[in-house]
């Protein structure tokens, strides 16, 4: 997790999927300058839902899924800039993600999405933004930590 000064958390709660669109847009203007963005959360927690959401709010119009088995999905933006989308669910150790190179995908400047961070979190930058999805009583709680701006 973020050892960085001036640390935020902020907590959401949605009654339903829909309202992941909403915020996706706010969350990306909140963290403007935050590009790595770590999904924790339970299967079904809707994860892959809300990477998707921020997709859409950054423009992508490719077609999105999860990447369970190909471990990272490319998707563009308008001006072609690449989004990836990483699920680590299947992997065994961090060095399993050094061997496909997520350290390159992490400091292109580029967004990057992770499903399953646990996995690798020792490979995280310290700047990454970690969003926590809860159900709870079928609502979503949300938390997000990170430094704002």
């Amino acid at each position: 997790m973020c050892k960085c000064a001036d640390v935020q958390m902020k907590k959401y709660t949605l009654q339903s999927l829909a309202g992941m669109e909403k915020l996706s847009s706010q969350l990306l203007a909140d963290f403007s300058s935050s590009r790595i963005f770590a999904f924790h959360g339970d299967l079904g927690a809707g994860k892959t839902t809300f990477i998707k959401a921020m997709c859409a709010a950054l423009g992508v119009k490719d077609a999105m899924s999860s990447p369970s088995f190909s471990l990272v999905n490319e998707y563009h933006v308008a001006n072609d800039n690449p989004v990836y989308h990483f699920d680590l669910y299947r992997l065994k150790s961090p060095k399993e993600a050094l061997d496909i190179g997520i350290e390159e995908y992490l400091y292109s400047g580029n967004y990057c999405f992770i499903e399953w961070p646990e996995r690798a979190e020792e490979l995280l930058p310290e700047e990454t933004i970690h969003v926590s999805i809860k159900v709870i009583n079928a609502e979503r709680v949300i938390e997000v930590l990170g430094q704002l701006g």
